[in-house]
């Protein structure tokens, strides 16, 4: 017969699927626009926008980079 633990294990804590802190692609005009936006958005406090912003960093494509989805 098996024992009862008497208490649950802790949760499982997955990572993010995404770069929401990406680097810009350097000499890119797109990728700088996103960086501000999202710089802006932690400024006032809505992260939420910020992590849109860093999504769409990560997946804007370049030569030599992959999209992260």
């Amino acid at each position: 017969m098996i024992e009862p633990m008497g208490t649950m294990s802790p949760p499982v804590h997955l990572p993010s699927p995404y770069d929401l802190n990406a680097d810009p692609a350097p000499g890119c005009g797109v990728c700088a626009a996103l960086d501000k936006q999202r710089q802006e958005a932690r400024e006032r406090g809505k992260l939420a926008d910020a992590a849109v912003a860093g999504v769409e960093i990560a997946n804007h494509p370049h030569k030599g980079r992959r999209p992260t989805s």
